[in-house]
């Protein structure tokens, strides 16, 4: 498995958890504030960390970490997912999973053989405006794909999230309005404060959300939402 970070301890990466975190690298998205934006081109900015490293690691912890986030890039591009979290869970541990949503039948086969405990998947916008935020054009195959991921996690059982990272030049009350009518009724939603560090990818022009403005949004979006919480604000 192609792991090239990770952070030791985390308090507040899986709710509920003391966890550590580990990065894959590589994605199939280029959003402009995206804050591992190192790992979007791997071979340029990191080494691969050895698997036994890690599990060297994972053993010693285990006891005083009680879970393993896994995030990127993109997790689900790796074929070897699913043998690398298999450890992972035989050693005891519980796995959150980061996705964006554009490999649902990686989704699925980790929840069928009860790999993953928790998903978290990002929304980036409604679905015509999914390409301005990403920085790539999504063809209907992806965005089908994306739709596809929303629709498992709603009706699958296992433990998520939505959530979205507020960008002012994207996220407008009419961008939010839809968002909460693609995800409707789902478990948990989070709106997610940006902040704007020399790690991103590409995010000269881009703002941040101000906390008044979250707070307008989350009532526009209750109606459909009625599990919405405010991070970093």
């Amino acid at each position: 498995m192609d792991i090239y970070g990770i952070e030791k301890l985390t308090l507040v990466d899986y709710d509920g958890y003391t966890a550590c975190i580990l990065f894959t690298g590589g994605c199939n998205f280029r959003c402009g504030y995206c804050h591992n934006a190192a790992l979007v081109d791997v071979r340029r900015n990191y080494s691969l960390i050895p698997d036994e490293e890690i599990f060297d690691y994972l053993n010693k912890r285990y006891g005083l970490l009680d879970g393993v986030a896994i995030t990127g890039g993109e997790p689900t591009l790796n074929s070897d997912l699913p043998d690398f979290i298999r450890r992972i869970k035989d050693i005891g541990y519980s796995v959150k999973l980061d996705s964006n949503g554009t490999n649902p039948q990686m989704l699925e086969k980790l929840w069928r053989v009860k790999l993953i405990d928790y998903v978290a998947m990002d929304i980036k916008s409604t679905p015509e405006r999914y390409s301005d935020v990403v920085g790539i054009p999504i063809s209907e195959h992806t965005m089908d794909k994306i739709l596809t991921s929303i629709e498992f996690l709603k009706t699958s059982g296992i433990a998520y999230e939505f959530r979205t990272t507020l960008i002012a030049q994207y996220h407008t009350a009419e961008v939010m309005a839809g968002i909460a009518d693609l995800i409707a009724g789902a478990q948990k939603y989070a709106m997610q404060r940006f902040n704007n560090t020399e790690s991103c990818l590409a995010a000269e022009g881009l703002t941040a959300v101000d906390k008044a403005r979250a707070l307008e949004y989350r009532e526009i979006m209750y109606p459909k939402l009625s599990n919405i919480l405010l991070r970093g604000f």
